[in-house]
């Protein structure tokens, strides 16, 4: 493996930046929401009457295993891996489309559909900001060879 393939971690002097430290809560908190809500379909699903009960069982584990990309993204945030961003910001363009079609109902999901767009907004507006990309180490188009001389 030559150098030019071998990961570098960013040289990071001082504290972790506040917008990075928010941005891995936004997502961890998405990540423990999925984890409730499919918790909750999958055991509505075994213990009560749904519909289809394949269907809520089948729902619920898959809630429950989407919830891995926002906790890992949290996680690798925290500890400032440049590769979590990635999915963070993955997480964050899914949930806009969630948000959009909660806003759309005429019932109690309007307010999650709020909350979510304003989590899903503020987290996408934390992780391109230039301080948090610094911190993670991404270089920009252009600069991903360039060294300072």
């Amino acid at each position: 493996m030559s150098s030019e393939q071998t990961p570098t971690t960013p040289e990071i002097t001082g504290p972790r930046p506040r917008r990075l430290t928010y941005a891995a809560l936004l997502a961890a908190l998405e990540g423990l929401a999925l984890v409730v809500g499919g918790v909750w379909i999958l055991v509505l699903g075994v213990t009560g009457h749904p519909d289809d009960r394949q269907q809520a069982v089948t729902g619920g584990i898959t809630l429950v295993v989407l919830a891995l990309l926002p906790l890992l993204a949290a996680r690798g945030l925290l500890a400032l891996r440049s590769w979590s961003r990635g999915p963070a910001v993955i997480t964050q363009l899914m949930a806009l489309p969630v948000a959009y079609n909660l806003l759309q109902a005429d019932s109690m999901a309007i307010p999650g559909g709020i909350a979510l767009a304003v989590v899903a907004v503020a987290s996408l507006v934390l992780l391109i900001n230039p301080e948090t990309t610094r911190a993670l180490g991404i270089r920009g188009p252009g600069n991903a060879g360039s060294t300072q001389k």
